[in-house]
């Protein structure tokens, strides 16, 4: 296919970048998961990106770009915006080439990453959070460049920020002693899927390229849809690292025509990847470093029997996030439930709940209760967690005999978003 895009990284570039990088980012291990081997039938090798001292690919572009810039922009500094992974990535590259550096981040970014940037970057950098969003952490950024006369190092829409990143996939094809059939890799601005997908089509054509985003925020699958760059006017801020509302133009160009296809994937279901990857694997990473496992479910059929490889993109995970991801995997799974339940104001009707109305195993991990009327039935908002799915229309059926169902809030966002 005939690229349209005025740039492309050439294997040249992609190897001067390798060059480098060498003694800053390292060769991340390419491992065979045995236990997605086995359940889709097929073999499941993760390129372990989130294994990279700042936890996550970033530090390739981000010291790839900043190692490219003229003297005299050292000396002026640069300033980039980021959600957090570029951030570390430029923090380090700041600090190991001692150049200073103006880090802006979005308020709601994780503590964690922002101390891994403080950590990274000592006395080279200083942090700024300025708005909700990366977008418009990017806007002020580019304010400080523009007033200060400062080098802007963009996350992802800059050709030395995508030759670094490509860096990964000519690790992957030169690691692995098989053909790769399938590559799925994680798309936020597309900086990574841009170099990856390039380096894969002069070298691997025939290996399939599978972007992957969250579904709140799928603002390049919706400008390869459209076939023009689309900003989205808003966005599921959760899947932090992935979670723009406008790709990179270079990006768009490149992902366009070289990606076999794009699809996004549910937040709940990512959260619930997470959840396995610890448990069963003691592999802590990100929301976006979740999205490629996640996504093998939708391909399962296709990939059975061939090679394919997961970029694990990171593992900046903050702790601090747990309880929301359990939460949002719980209830993707269908396994959490909240109900408005009307009790009778009388003694016993607790007890009497949680005996005929409750199943065996049902568990109450949410109950808020406040009689403030002297009304016949007094309302209680109550979250139930199940152990299978198909408990929940008993439950409600003995709710409704038993009088005590009032309504339910899952399907209600603007009543839900309080809860959850």
């Amino acid at each position: 296919m005939q690229v349209n895009t005025t740039y492309s990284p050439t294997i040249k570039a992609i190897k001067e970048a390798v060059a480098t990088l060498k003694g800053v980012a390292i060769e991340t291990p390419l491992f065979k998961n045995y236990i997605y081997s086995e359940k889709f039938k097929a073999n499941i090798f993760l390129k372990r990106e989130d294994l990279q001292q700042v936890r996550s690919y970033k530090i390739r572009g981000a010291y790839n770009k900043i190692s490219s810039i003229t003297e005299e922009q050292r000396r002026n500094g640069i300033v980039c915006a980021s959600a957090g992974n570029h951030a570390q990535g430029v923090a380090f590259a700041c600090k190991k080439l001692k150049i200073h550096g103006t880090i802006v981040m979005p308020a709601p970014t994780p503590k964690q990453k922002v101390e891994q940037v403080r950590m990274f970057g000592g006395d080279y950098v200083d942090i700024e959070l300025s708005g909700d969003t990366f977008d418009d952490a990017y806007k002020f950024a580019k304010h400080v460049c523009d007033t200060l006369g400062k080098t802007f190092v963009h996350p992802f829409d800059d050709e030395k920020i995508i030759e670094g990143q490509a860096t990964v996939g000519l690790e992957m094809i030169n690691q692995s002693k098989e053909t790769i059939d399938y590559v799925f890799v994680p798309v936020g601005g597309g900086g990574l899927a841009s170099g990856l997908s390039s380096v894969f089509k002069l070298l691997s054509p025939s290996t399939k390229i599978i972007g992957v985003e969250p579904e709140g925020a799928p603002s390049m699958k919706t400008s390869i849809s459209a076939n023009r760059n689309v900003r989205l006017e808003k966005i599921d801020k959760f899947i932090d690292g992935a979670a723009v509302q406008q790709v990179g133009n270079l990006t768009f160009d490149i992902c366009k025509e070289n990606l076999h296809d794009m699809i996004t994937v549910p937040e709940g279901k990512v959260c619930q990847t997470i959840l396995d990857l610890y448990n069963r694997e003691a592999i802590v990473v990100e929301p976006a470093g979740a999205l490629t496992i996640t996504a093998l479910d939708f391909f399962a059929d296709e990939i059975k029997g061939k090679n394919v490889v997961c970029v694990i993109s990171g593992s900046n995970n903050d702790i601090t996030r747990t309880a929301e991801i359990k939460e949002r995997a719980l209830l993707y799974g269908k396994l959490k439930h909240y109900f408005i339940i009307r009790f009778p104001q009388r003694a016993g009707a607790l007890k009497e709940f949680v005996i005929d109305v409750l199943g065996e195993n049902d568990d109450i991990t949410y109950f808020e209760y406040s009689k403030k009327t002297s009304k016949e039935n007094a309302p209680a908002v109550v979250g139930i967690e199940l152990v299978k799915s198909e408990d929940l229309a008993p439950l409600i059926a003995r709710m409704k005999t038993l009088n005590f169902y009032g309504e339910y809030l899952n399907d209600k966002p603007n009543l839900f978003e309080f809860l959850v």
